[in-house]
């Protein structure tokens, strides 16, 4: 391949480069990948302004859970840089209030010193109820909790609770984007997808069976293929 192309994945919160573990052999067959794990900021738009600082003039943008909320702000600041898009498990809305609830009872917690108990509570909603007694799976959930921590946790709390709603500004994106949705995701739901795949002119849907939210690790292999024959 002649043409190498830059690409920038942002994680999800309470992850780190691990989560990309199994695509980052993959990607570098095309071109320089670059994980951006979000740790020292608390709005969306810091984090996406700090991935655009690090960024070359044009890449491919390759963001999961969390990742999403910035990668629409990436594009709202800079669509003319993105030359193609992935999201994965990923949503457009804004928290509603039962979320944002729910957010601000981890930020108790944390504040309670109950930091090691997020990550139990969310293993069920992270991932296919199948796979709640992988050791593997579970344990490198764990080591990326862990690998985060509270004080970084509580900032990526912070930003996703007053992240914008990037529904309005779905119809702008103009490169070529996919999504990628695992049937059992306990955060992200079909409808989700439709109204991004609905609201982004060309969006391809992809849906992985047997899966939760933790695809890059839970189906790494199909993963692969659908960012293979994406990219290339």
């Amino acid at each position: 391949m002649t043409d190498r192309m830059n690409i920038a994945l942002v994680p999800s919160q309470l992850c780190t480069e691990l989560v990309w573990e199994k695509q980052l052999p993959i990607l570098s067959s095309f071109g320089t990948p670059r994980v951006f794990v979000q740790r020292d900021h608390d709005t969306i738009g810091a984090m996406a302004q700090s991935v655009l600082d690090a960024m070359p003039p044009h890449f491919a943008l390759v963001a999961h859970g969390m990742g999403a909320f910035v990668a629409f702000e990436m594009l709202r600041r800079a669509p003319e840089r993105i030359s193609r898009l992935v999201l994965m498990s990923a949503l457009a809305p804004a928290d509603t209030p039962k979320q944002t609830v729910r957010r601000e009872g981890y930020l108790r917690l944390v504040e309670q010193g109950k930091f090691d108990g997020i990550i139990e509570e969310r293993i069920p909603m992270l991932v296919h109820p199948a796979r709640t007694s992988d050791g593997d799976i579970t344990a490198t959930l764990r080591r990326m909790a862990k690998d985060t921590g509270p004080e970084i946790f509580q900032r990526q709390q912070r930003a996703i609770m007053s992240r914008a709603d990037s529904r309005p500004s779905l119809s702008a994106i103009s490169c070529p984007t996919l999504l990628v949705f695992g049937r059992e995701d306990g955060i992200t739901t079909i409808d989700h997808q439709h109204e991004m795949r609905d609201g982004i002119a060309g969006a391809r849907l992809e849906i992985l069976e047997n899966c939760g939210h933790m695809m890059p690790i839970e189906k790494p292999d199909e993963v692969n293929a659908l960012l293979s024959a994406f990219l290339a």
